[in-house]
């Protein structure tokens, strides 16, 4: 390696190093103080507390990196304005575009491994926290999934347990659902088997149910149905896209494919990650 490449890596490094930590400590401090509001109640350990900051903390450095290498770009340039390098540069033949051209190259490898690994470390930490933060969270009594096997959904409401599987989602309707009621001691109460299902709000419209009870079948216009869900909350629950990896994501991407739910949000996500490596070195560049 030439020496003046090795001199503006190495500086550039260091700038971004700098920038990257100052971000960091910034992110974890206001992190544990939200954490302290959030586990106000729960007698959690000072300790376990910036734990918890520290696995949240690295996808919201990852959110705007930009913004480092923006910041560090700065920096780097001021350091060789200030000690007079470009001068010498100029004097030893080396113009700014040799310059804009070895620090973008840099820039644009380090970008793809912050995409290939930073963001893959992240999203595994940020995933982690999500689930301890259930935990102490009001929502720990309901949850959902969307896997190969479609839509599943596990609710507790009015001292029952209620565990939902539908095939597809098709506007404000879910298809081809099954509905198994537990008491406390998940003992079956009965099943619930029905084609549509209106989940516009919480109370559902079961359309044309087949209620499946102590070996006894029966058969219903339309029933209501009490639930902590609406199509709104179905929604939300799977809008945490950076608490998962690349390869997590395109599982995902296919899943909501088969479910026939919308892959929107999800091929914008990874439309961002692929192309952040482009934007993080324009960024830099055009500091240059």
């Amino acid at each position: 390696m030439k020496t003046y490449i090795k001199f503006l890596v190495n500086l550039f490094t260091i700038s971004l190093l700098k920038v990257f930590f100052i971000f960091f400590g910034i992110i974890l401090l206001v992190n544990i103080l939200e954490q302290s509001e959030f586990f106000k109640n729960a007698e959690l350990t000072f300790s376990y507390i910036v734990f918890l900051s520290f696995l949240n903390s690295p996808s919201i450095i990852f959110e705007i990196l930009p913004f480092i290498f923006l910041i560090s770009t700065q920096i780097f340039f001021i350091e060789l304005i200030s000690k007079n390098e470009l001068e010498i540069f100029k004097y030893s033949g080396l113009n700014n575009n040799k310059i804009v051209k070895v620090i973008g190259l840099y820039s644009f490898a380090l970008a793809i491994l912050f995409v290939v690994v930073f963001y893959n470390i992240s999203s595994i930490l940020k995933n982690s926290y999500l689930v301890i933060k259930n935990q102490y969270s009001n929502d720990g009594k309901y949850l959902a999934v969307i896997n190969k096997n479609g839509l599943w959904i596990k609710d507790r409401i009015n001292n029952q347990v209620n565990i939902i599987n539908a095939n597809k989602i098709e506007n404000q309707f879910l298809l081809n659902v099954s509905i198994s009621q537990f008491n406390n001691n998940f003992e079956i109460i009965h099943t619930i088997q029905s084609q549509k299902v209106d989940i516009s709000s919480v109370n559902w419209k079961i359309i044309d149910p087949t209620i499946s009870k102590n070996n006894v079948t029966t058969y219903e216009d339309i029933i209501n149905f009490k639930s902590n869900f609406d199509l709104k909350k179905i929604n939300s629950l799977f809008s945490n896209l950076s608490s998962l990896s690349l390869i997590d994501l395109i599982k995902l991407r296919k899943n909501y494919k088969s479910l026939n739910y919308s892959v929107i949000d999800v091929d914008s996500h990874l439309y961002k990650i692929i192309s952040y490596p482009v934007y993080l070195t324009l960024m830099t560049i055009f500091e240059l």
